[in-house]
Formats: C-alpha cells, structure tokens, sequence
C-alpha cells in the first residue's frame, strides 16, 4: 500500500511543478508550470530546443535538437492553456530524405508574418526555410559579417532565431565569435543590421534564445551552466534596440532564475510570444532521465 501510494505521488509531482522559491516575488506572472511527456508514434519526445506559435492558426510547433518538429494545436487564455498534439516530422531534405546526422542539430525556429518555417542550425552558420512536412525548400542569404565568424565550437553557432515586423529574422551566436568579448554578445539580422549587448557577469553566460517584445525590443534568453555543482543562472532580459548608444544597447533584467536562490532550475533554452505580454519558455531535457521538459507560461506584467 505505501509503494502504491509513493508511486501514485511520483506520478501526480512529474506533472505539477513549482519551480519559484517559496520567497519569489517580481514582475512576472507564472501562470501555468507543467512538466511535458507526450508520445508521438516512432519519435521521442524529448530534446526540445525552441518553440514557436502561429496565433492565426493556432499552432504551436516544438522543435528537437535531433532534427524533428512536434505540431501542436494550442490555446491560451490569460490563466491556462491546453496543447493537442497532432503529429511530428523529421526536417529532410529536398529529395525527402532525412538530414544528415552532422546537420540534425536544430535550435531555433521562427515563423514570418504568413505562417512560414525558418530553422536555425548548429555548426555552419545558417538560416533554412522549411515547409510545414520538415522538406527544406532553401537555405537564405546569411550576411558577411555571420559568414566570417570564427566559432568558438561547432556546437556555439546559432542557437536562436526570432522574425520581427520590421527588420525581418533576427539570429544570435550563442557565445560570441573568437577574439571577442564573452560578455559582448551581438544579434544579427539577415539584412545586416545589428546590435550588441552586454551579457550578465556571470562565466559562460551564453544566448540561448531572442523573441520579440509588443513595442518592437527584444527579449533575450541567457543561459549560464558551469557543471552540476558550479553556478547555473538563467536570465530573462530585455534589449532595447531603439535606444542604442554607442557600441551598447540598454538592457533591464526581467528574471533571474538561480539554482543557489531555490529555483527549480533546468535547461530552459526556448522562447516563443503566445500573446500580449505573455510568452513560453521550455526546458531541454538533453534526454536525461533526471531532467524534464518543463513548459512555463508566464507574463510580464510592466
């Protein structure tokens, strides 16, 4: 009887989840915290390393650092939201084929104004256009300023891509290029424009996602991850991209999720507008038993 109600406990905490300190107190309203654990037939959920959310059709797409993509139907309202999976797909090639292993590893995903698929990549600096059944359709432009960038690793290329209205798809390195500042960190237009921004202090404080604000700012995502039993901060801040002065642009933090202040802290790395001032950010799991896809539904009150 104890084992049948230990487990039946186990079960009810894989699914509810707090991941605040009973102290915190800010300006963002968690509104929904839920560990993910869907079943997609002949696909593992689990990796996942951004999101995205097309409002007009309701459809919110996760995508894995394995090179797959998981559809969902979604619905927000301003205090839950309920996810309906409809299918998953591999991104492939032109000729229908899968990626091959060494160009699988997919980190950011931004749709445009008309619903497209863009895809951003480790390794090789790149920017793809998919359709909505994971077949590449072209890769875009990158600008020479991307091109020629040193990596500091194969695995520190483009982890985050975003769309905005009025400058088009929006790409950062997750750790600057060589010979670079570590705590100057720059984001990219396809276009060529850009804007820098220091990182927080702490080591190895790297961009693991951008999204788009209401007023046309940017939101960042940083990540700092030093071993299991060395510093590990998340960070939610705000880039004001149109009050740059100098080589800088301002920035204001809008949450610090620090594993020595009490959070529940996992591998948060992705960012996606669901709605005024209200946003999700997603955990990888690096499909570890100990870890979770965590989905936070939070928005920013001021």
């Amino acid at each position: 009887m104890r084992f049948l109600i230990l487990l039946v406990l186990s079960c009810v905490a894989l699914f509810a989840i707090d991941i605040r300190p009973p102290s915190y107190s800010g300006s963002v309203k968690f509104i929904k915290q839920e560990i993910l654990n869907y079943k997609f037939k002949g696909f593992s959920f689990s990796e996942i390393s951004d999101l995205a959310y097309d409002k007009k059709r309701k459809l919110l797409y996760m995508i894995s650092d394995k090179g797959s993509m998981f559809t969902f139907k979604a619905e927000f309202s301003s205090n839950n939201f309920k996810l309906t999976p409809l299918s998953a797909t591999y991104f492939k090639r032109k000729n229908g084929k899968r990626l091959r292993k060494w160009k699988r590893d997919t980190e950011g995903i931004a749709l445009d104004s008309r619903g497209k698929i863009f895809i951003s990549r480790e390794g090789k600096p790149r920017v793809t256009l998919f359709n909505k059944n994971g077949v590449k359709i072209r890769n875009l432009k990158i600008p020479r300023s991307l091109k020629r960038v040193k990596l500091r690793s194969n695995n520190k290329s483009l982890e985050s891509l975003a769309y905005h209205s009025e400058y088009g798809l929006l790409t950062a390195l997750e750790f600057p290029p060589k010979g670079i500042n570590m705590h100057k960190q720059t984001i990219y237009s396809l276009s060529g424009k850009r804007w820098s921004f220091k990182t927080e202090p702490y080591k190895n404080s790297g961009v693991s996602e951008i999204e788009v604000t209401d007023d046309g700012n940017l939101l960042v995502l940083e990540r700092a991850y030093n071993g299991y039993f060395g510093k590990f901060v998340v960070t939610l801040k705000k880039v004001y991209t149109k009050k740059c002065k100098g080589r800088f642009c301002p920035t204001k933090k809008i949450l610090i999720i620090d594993r020595a202040k009490g959070w529940r802290i996992d591998n948060f790395e992705g960012l996606a507008k669901v709605g005024k001032n209200r946003y999700l950010i997603i955990s990888d799991d690096n499909n570890n038993f100990f870890q979770s896809t965590i989905l936070l539904y939070i928005e920013i009150k001021d």
